[in-house]
């Protein structure tokens, strides 16, 4: 596994990149996220000998941070830049949540650099989304993310979120590991300015402010697979349940017990997925 950093339009973006075999897949974390959320995924992929990349977003992780313009066309675009950076001449994009919407935006906008999608709880497929992220949208919410993010907060998140997700049989929106290191990070204001011009680009009071569905005709001939927690409280299932009826490309699978984070619930299951969707899509561009 190799790390590096790119200028990607005078933007600083990390990124590690395993060399293997195959179609390569590139994975895009989450709002608040960033190439972290795949550490239990990698090291499968690795051994299995996959081609992968995954970065951390612009005003993400170890990336450059500041004011800029986070819009899906724009992280789009980056991660096209990451592409011709590395010498990438085709992708399987790999989208979590946020990522997903951008992997979806990045087949819409390059068509040709994009042989496949994997979208995880994926965005832009509806409009329902968490109470917490339709609240930290609002104007002054600032305030409160700061709060939320103080070491003692967190710590009590970790403890009684848990407690409570467990009796209640499904994670909690903060308490997940995604959930807490995102608000572990937000304690920097750099990090906490992105996430919030990141999140209100795409997300509202009322929900999701941005979609995709009218765009899915542009991918049906793409191999797409989704993958969900049935137990997801961040975006519904049903969000995967309805694309995968208007895919006829597609294949849905679920993750019973999973909540927002497949990946992390049953890393082995998912790495298998992944493989096994590269090698259908290595058959089907043959």
């Amino acid at each position: 596994m190799v790390g590096g950093r790119a200028v990607l339009n005078d933007q600083e973006v990390a990124y590690v990149e395993i060399d293997g075999s195959g179609p390569v897949l590139l994975l895009v974390h989450g709002i608040g996220g960033s190439l972290t959320a795949w550490d239990h995924v990698l090291p499968l992929l690795a051994q299995r000998g996959a081609h992968v990349v995954a970065l951390d977003l612009p005003g993400h992780g170890q990336s450059g941070k500041g004011h800029g313009d986070y819009s899906l066309g724009a992280l789009a675009c980056t991660v096209r830049d990451l592409m011709d950076h590395l010498g990438l001449e085709r992708v399987v994009l790999v989208g979590h949540s946020l990522g997903g919407g951008i992997a979806m935006q990045f087949a819409y906008q390059f068509p040709e650099l994009c042989e496949g999608l994997v979208l995880v709880a994926s965005g832009g497929l509806g409009r329902e989304a968490s109470a917490f992220l339709r609240a930290a949208s609002l104007p002054g919410s600032e305030v409160v993310i700061r709060a939320l993010a103080h070491p003692r907060t967190v710590a009590a998140i970790a403890t009684y979120g848990r407690l409570l997700g467990r009796v209640r049989g499904r994670e909690l929106d903060l308490s997940s590991d995604d959930g807490l290191t995102t608000l572990r990070d937000l304690r920097d204001p750099d990090t906490r300015a992105a996430f919030l011009a990141t999140l209100r680009s795409v997300v509202d009071s009322s929900g999701q402010r941005v979609s995709a569905v009218g765009k899915l005709s542009a991918a049906a001939h793409l191999p797409t697979l989704l993958i969900w927690g049935d137990l997801d409280p961040i975006i519904p299932c049903e969000h995967g349940r309805q694309t995968a009826e208007q895919l006829p490309s597609s294949r849905l699978v679920t993750f019973p017990g999973a909540g927002h984070e497949p990946h992390r619930f049953d890393p082995e299951r998912f790495a298998d997925l992944l493989l096994e969707h590269a090698r259908l899509v290595a058959t089907t561009t043959v």
